[in-house]
């Protein structure tokens, strides 16, 4: 390992766009079909990996949602997240805020309670073992209907205080932001931070209606605001962060080359960028390969990869008086002499 893997793997970072149901390993999928009695397609791990070539975002949603069914019980929904966070810890990962998406299993009959009792408990696990800051976010799906959307907002609220936000991802094609307005507004005026994908397959009119309409506290991928040179000066003015997926943009099409990411340009522009996994095992990489990737591909210096990071941390959904706690332990880390 060279001095600056070392370094970039040592960095305190933020993971702050994953899904927990697009964070299992082929393996542990396995295990829980086995467990659970529910027929996958594929038999083994490498066979579950040679399926991950994805054409665009349907394509790769299609098997997302086939793995979502593994996923039954409060044990499972536990195990899964914990295994993300146990990886994220080796990965550097300080403070990892975390979406799922409850309709691809309610729709199933399986109870709310089961999804987040699991979920949170790993949260806690995670917290205790290995000290980190963990959030959790409840992403609507934007194909389906804003009432459907409502009723999750509805389903949730007894956990109102576990909850740090409300997100939306899904297919972007066709399915604009401005659909869920008065779903975000709502969310808002209960009190939750917001944050919805749009620009990752979408155009730069979805990152404003994003902005305009549904006043999102950050936007999740955020590359097409590129085509959009007024858009780019009000997100670098208002310091709008972008949970940037590089490998999730490779593996998915939404660009031909990782040299081709927007990413640096996005940089350049001053744009409050950060880098996220997304959905680790499917693409590729956790957070640490994704800036290990981008740093061979575009260029970016040790300072660029450190400014990265400190973006990360400014953009959680943390206190104040966190925030500043994490940012000290990252310029701790970065006057610590490196060789390499």
């Amino acid at each position: 390992m060279t001095g600056i893997e070392a370094f970039v793997r040592g960095l305190p970072k933020t993971d702050l766009h994953m899904h927990i149901e697009g964070s299992i390993e082929p393996e542990l999928m396995l295990e829980l079909a086995a467990r659970n009695g529910v027929t996958l397609r594929w038999d083994t791990p490498e066979a579950l990996r040679g399926a991950y070539r994805f054409e665009n975002l349907q394509s790769f949603l299609d098997l997302y949602f086939e793995g979502c069914k593994v996923l039954v019980t409060e044990r499972d929904f536990r195990d899964v997240t914990r295994a993300y966070l146990r990886r994220a810890h080796e990965d550097g990962v300080v403070r990892a805020e975390l979406f799922i998406g409850p309709q691809s299993f309610t729709e199933r009959g399986i109870p709310i309670e089961a999804l987040m009792s699991g979920v949170l408990a790993a949260m806690e696990d995670a917290r205790g073992a290995h000290g980190m800051s963990v959030g959790l976010m409840i992403s609507v799906h934007r194909h389906r209907t804003e009432p459907d959307a409502f009723a999750v907002l509805n389903q949730v609220m007894p956990w109102k205080d576990d909850i740090i936000g409300i997100g939306m991802g899904g297919a972007e094609v066709g399915n604009p932001p401005s659909k869920f307005a008065r779903f975000f507004r709502a969310a808002r005026e209960r009190g939750f931070r917001t944050a919805v994908h749009a620009g990752e397959e979408g155009p730069a009119s979805y990152v404003r209606e994003a902005l305009d309409l549904l006043h999102v506290d950050r936007i999740d991928h955020g590359n097409a605001c590129l085509a959009d040179p007024d858009l780019v000066r009000e997100l670098a003015i208002r310091r709008v962060p972008l949970t940037v997926c590089p490998l999730s943009n490779l593996r998915l099409k939404v660009v031909p080359s990782l040299e081709e990411h927007p990413l640096k340009a996005m940089m350049a522009h001053g744009l409050h960028v950060t880098v996220n996994s997304d959905d680790p095992p499917y693409f590729g990489g956790y957070v640490t390969e994704n800036l290990l990737a981008c740093r061979e591909a575009l260029g970016l210096s040790r300072d660029a990869i450190v400014r990265l990071v400190r973006n990360g941390l400014e953009a959680a959904f943390v206190t104040e008086e966190e925030r500043q706690a994490l940012l000290l332990r990252l310029d701790a880390y970065v006057r610590m002499p490196v060789d390499g």
